[in-house]
């Protein structure tokens, strides 16, 4: 059974900066395609940030383009969201999630329903 532990979060005032880590037990990392998502009160969980397989594809959702970077270190069966520039509206619980049916090293997995493994979620607050 795969395991994933998130860490990182916290409160953090507006224009601050975070990194959340993932890491992943109990399977082959390097198979699963990774994704970031998050859920605020009282709204649905979104899709913030993907990556494939080979790490060469990532997926953003656009409120958070050109202040969230995904990234992924198999070595260390890691998976990453680094987050500049934080705002009020980036408040949520954020939870890592793995999809172990990627197929193509480059597919980028986009749906929450492709996505088979969840951890337990960390919590970020940025404060205004």
């Amino acid at each position: 059974q795969v395991q994933l532990v998130e860490s990182g979060g916290g409160l953090v005032q507006t224009g601050g900066s975070l990194r959340l880590s993932c890491v992943a037990s109990g399977g082959i990392f390097g198979t699963y395609g990774m994704g970031w998502f998050r859920q605020a009160p009282g709204k649905e969980r979104e899709l913030v940030a993907a990556i494939s397989r080979s790490g060469t594809r990532t997926y953003y959702t656009d409120s958070v383009k050109g202040r969230f970077t995904i990234s992924r270190d198999d070595a260390k069966n890691t998976v990453y969201l680094q987050m500049i520039s934080l705002k009020p509206e980036d408040t949520a619980v954020y939870y890592c999630a793995a999809d172990r049916d990627s197929g193509s090293r480059y597919y980028v997995p986009s749906y929450a329903g492709e996505y088979d493994y969840w951890g337990q979620g960390t919590q970020v607050t940025v404060s205004s």
